[in-house]
């Protein structure tokens, strides 16, 4: 099933369930979904471009619930995590930091890399064959400690 009908389902249930923050939710996703159908490229959106719209949404939330902390308003950033929860629901299973480390260690070592200077090029294959399961940070995290020990 694709990811839009999948939306809709459960939009349709989060209607009959009266469930505000998943209503908001599922409303802000399904609207992304649009914009980038109509953006004008004329493709339709790959799984790839749907994980990655999802993954945006969630770090948006995750960020704005982090400057509502940081600024001591906790009851703005309690919505803004909860909506990010409904968000992930949708995302692929993400890999604990131990599964990305040994990833990665595997992509270092295949492709012979050392050191700072290739950051960049293990940045690029991790990136795609981690796609979906680890954010962008945990990745940079993770390869600046295996390149730099």
């Amino acid at each position: 099933m694709s990811l839009q009908t999948n939306i809709t389902a459960a939009l349709k249930e989060a209607m009959k369930t009266k469930d505000q923050t998943a209503l908001e939710s599922l409303r802000a996703i399904k609207s992304e979904i649009l914009l980038a159908q109509t953006s004008g490229s004329g493709t339709e959106l790959t799984e790839a471009d749907e994980i990655k719209l999802l993954q945006k949404l969630v770090k948006q939330r995750k960020d704005a619930a982090a400057i509502f902390v940081e600024q001591g308003r906790n009851d703005l950033a309690d919505p803004e995590l909860a909506q990010a929860k409904v968000i992930e629901q949708f995302l692929p299973a993400q890999l604990s930091e131990a599964e990305v480390e040994e990833i990665i260690k595997t992509i270092i070592s295949e492709g012979n890399f050392s050191g700072m200077q290739s950051m960049g090029q293990v940045m690029g294959l991790a990136n795609a064959r981690l796609a979906g399961s680890a954010d962008g940070k945990t990745i940079s995290t993770i390869v600046k400690k295996l390149l730099t020990a």
